[in-house]
């Protein structure tokens, strides 16, 4: 079994020469979309569309940095704001309407604690899951092997290093559960601040919609 395969069934590898040209065909991409004009927002989607390949409304702000871009599952409307990193030598999978804010750090890549194992330069990576209309607060880092659940808000500075389920807001390092998210947190657009009645309207008609 060769070092790819190895990588891609989950088994400790080595970052040999094959290993990098894959690695290599990424960096092309990422050197145009990361030094492409931040204001022609066209152009950066397409590229977008090149190094993840399906994707269906995805955004990234650059500058994003990531391994492969081919080993990242997107839903729909995937957004990530700046500085995002996504070190992605197992899948990422990512649900609808996910966004990212700026800083977040998604690891599937690690090494042996021991030090003599890992000076042979064996490394791995374990598969990361996100579900769907999940947002990632900034500066989070997400570690391998960890699955997030559907609509669930993770808190600015976490590190996630467990599964935290569906519908809560969970926060803090290492990253827990801090409460439930409920029907009554529609009416509020940050904190205890509640909707206007025109941005109401539109809430309320969208998730009409949404629910047809």
């Amino acid at each position: 079994m060769d070092n790819i395969e190895r990588r891609d069934a989950g088994l400790a590898y080595i970052s040999d020469e094959a290993v990098m040209k894959e690695q290599m065909k990424c960096r092309k991409i990422l050197q145009k979309l990361n030094t492409a004009d931040r204001s022609d927002f066209d152009a950066i989607a397409e590229i977008i569309k090149e190094l993840l390949g399906k994707s269906e409304e995805a955004f990234i702000n650059p500058p994003f940095y990531c391994d492969y871009g081919s080993h990242i599952e997107v839903g729909k409307n995937f957004f990530a704001n700046y500085n995002c990193t996504i070190i992605d030598v197992a899948k990422v999978k990512i649900g609808d309407n996910c966004q990212m804010a700026p800083n977040v750090s998604v690891y599937t890549a690690g090494h042996p604690v021991h030090p003599a194992a890992r000076n042979t330069l064996y490394e791995y990576g374990i598969e990361v899951t996100i579900g769907d209309n999940v947002w990632i607060g900034g500066n989070t880092v997400i570690l391998p092997g960890v699955h997030i659940g559907s609509n669930t808000v993770i808190g600015a500075g976490s590190v996630v290093t467990k599964d935290i389920p569906d519908w809560v807001i969970a926060g803090g390092n290492p990253c827990k559960v801090i409460r439930k998210i409920t029907e009554e947190d529609i009416k509020y657009y940050y904190k205890d601040r509640e909707f206007d009645e025109e941005a109401w309207k539109a809430v309320e008609a969208m998730t009409e919609k949404g629910n047809k």
